[in-house]
């Protein structure tokens, strides 16, 4: 499920949470967005403080992969003559990080300090002196010592259809900066003349690359989210448009960002205008929450039925095997004789309407159509039709989605043997509305589990650390909510595909 993404100091915090590709721009206003969300998601201040710690391995990564551009320049100094100097080459060695810290700015953005930053840059140095007395030119090898505390300031805002950060609000504070010529620790006054006219220049150049960098690794990232987060809700031509409907809102406590959920399919994409979500409906107790309108759900089960998704195909062993439960109505003679002589029974069931779902503090309660036929070979086709409805709730453990049915209720509408043109009596359609309540529901239920989890862990999910997650129906929605650890392969993936 998706969230947001902003630079350090959270590129992190929502990696493989949000995306915020979207179709039009944000809405400035931030309440009057609400009507058109689909999904919520609240990531809490505990959650920043876990996935924080990987940010120092992407300040890291930007420190060793900027690119540092030669530099030339000279200056006149009185009654002497001129100082020229050439670096080329420059990189850097033996990086360390200290300890990185953040706030959440309520209304601004987010604040990052990283302290104790050590380095030491290499390269190659030309360097002159003239005057009328004297000229010297040397080219020699180089290293300058640092120590730098790291500060960004990023504020999110909407760009392009986007949400976007700046990161201008970047600086370094130098406690060392000390450049040696060819190891020379003590230079006599001409090389301490030429190192102490430089090293202000060389500041300026490390400070405006490494910003830029850290700019463009938050970008990269950006592009990889979003790249990854386009396939996460997607099955065949069905996807969800999960980009955001205004920026989003940072308090002290929690960020917090706004999705559409409109499902595309067909070349037609569905609509919500009176969804009703309301800040006060989730809390800051736990790490991570999302907020999910059944406006979001209802359309993804008409593209599923449209697509023909909605169907079970049972057969041979599998199908004998699940008639074996056990049942309060006597099994009519003509399945009894399919299942045990037609040496091939087959059963297909299908969704013959568009289901519709709605959501309570009892649960999602679904009703659908549902259609089937249990081919006998030629002992002939069992056919009917039945109307459904099913109270659902949904969990998640040991990696697993679990779909629960807590009632149900079912209505045989047609019955009969086709190559008979016979209907069935009273008696053989209540054996099949008990089969379709105890055996078919339940069956159809635990494949659905299969499918769904297979889904997630398609993107990865399965190597999240998600601790005590819970699933509460609502009014109208689907509240969820978990503590989480931090998947570091997304972390790995990212440096390997942009930065080596």
């Amino acid at each position: 499920m998706p969230c947001c993404v902003s630079p350090p100091p959270l590129l992190f915090l929502l990696l493989s949470l949000c995306v915020f590709r979207m179709s039009h721009s944000c809405l400035p206003d931030t309440t009057s967005s609400y009507k058109f969300t689909g999904i919520v998601c609240r990531l809490t201040y505990p959650a920043a403080v876990v996935l924080n710690e990987k940010t120092t391995k992407v300040i890291e990564a930007a420190f060793k992969h900027t690119k540092y551009p030669s530099m030339k320049g000279e200056k006149s100094l009185l009654f002497t003559g001129r100082v020229t100097y050439g670096l080329d080459n420059l990189e850097i060695h033996n990086l360390s990080i200290g300890r990185s810290v953040f706030e959440l700015h309520p209304g601004e953005g987010i604040a990052m300090e990283i302290s104790n930053v050590s380095a030491v840059f290499r390269g190659t140095i030309q360097y002159g002196y003239g005057s009328w007395l004297v000229n010297l030119a040397h080219s020699v090898d180089f290293e300058i010592e640092s120590q730098i505390d790291l500060g960004i300031n990023p504020k999110l805002y909407c760009s392009e259809a986007k949400v976007a950060a700046d990161t201008s609000d970047c600086y370094l504070n130098f406690h060392k900066l000390r450049l040696h010529l060819q190891g020379d620790r003590e230079p006599n006054w001409l090389k301490k003349l030429f190192t102490d006219f430089i090293t202000f220049t060389v500041k300026l150049v490390i400070k405006g690359q490494i910003c830029k960098e850290i700019n463009k690794v938050a970008n990269l990232l950006a592009d990889f989210i979003q790249d990854m987060a386009n396939e996460f809700i997607r099955i065949g031509d069905i996807s969800v448009d999960i980009g955001i409907t205004t920026s989003p809102v940072i308090t002290a406590n929690y960020i917090e960002s706004y999705h559409k959920g409109l499902t595309n399919y067909n070349n037609t994409s569905s609509a919500i205008r009176d969804s009703h979500f309301d800040p006060s409906q989730l809390t800051e107790d736990r790490m991570l929450y999302f907020w999910v309108s059944d406006q979001v759900f209802n359309p993804m089960l008409t593209a599923a039925h449209q697509e023909g998704y909605l169907k079970l195909n049972l057969s041979g062993t599998e199908l004998s095997e699940l008639f074996k439960t056990s049942l309060s109505n006597a099994m009519p003679e003509f399945i009894r004789k399919c299942l045990l002589e037609s040496g091939s029974p087959e059963l297909r069931v299908w969704s013959s309407s568009v289901p519709y779902l709605k959501t309570s503090t009892l649960g999602t309660r679904v009703w659908a159509q549902a259609s089937g036929q249990l081919d006998c070979g030629s002992q002939g086709t069992l056919s009917f039709q039945t109307a459904v409805a099913l109270d659902v709730t949904v969990s998640y453990s040991d990696k697993k989605v679990f779909l629960h049915s807590n009632s149900s209720e079912v209505l045989v509408l047609h019955a009969e043997i086709l190559s008979q043109n016979q209907l069935l009596d009273k008696a053989q359609i209540e054996f099949i509305r008990e089969a379709v309540e105890k055996i078919g529901i339940p069956k159809a239920l635990s494949v659905l589990e299969i499918v769904i989890t297979n889904e997630l862990d398609q993107q990865g999910t399965y190597l999240f650390d998600i601790f005590n997650p819970e699933v509460f129906p609502r009014d109208g929605f689907v509240l969820i909510q978990m503590d989480f650890g931090f998947p570091h392969h997304l972390l790995v993936d990212f440096l390997r595909k942009t930065l080596e």
